[in-house]
């Protein structure tokens, strides 16, 4: 079963594609807002690249 655009629903899902070097894309509501790999987690905001997301506000996903 493919993980393409699962959504990741918990703090283990996203430590485990931080750690697995995954691409994972962020959306606000509908709208595509970043991409890329995780750098760093805290419990309110996930850092990919160069950016910081809240977690509250945003929905992240498995790109591959």
């Amino acid at each position: 079963m493919s993980r393409y655009m699962k959504p990741l629903t918990s703090a283990i899902h996203l430590h485990t594609a931080m750690m697995d070097r995954l691409q994972v894309v962020v959306f606000i509501g509908d709208e595509l807002v970043g991409a890329g790999r995780i750098v760093e987690i805290t419990e309110t905001s996930v850092k990919i690249g160069d950016e910081r997301y809240m977690r509250g506000a945003c929905t992240f996903k498995y790109a591959v």
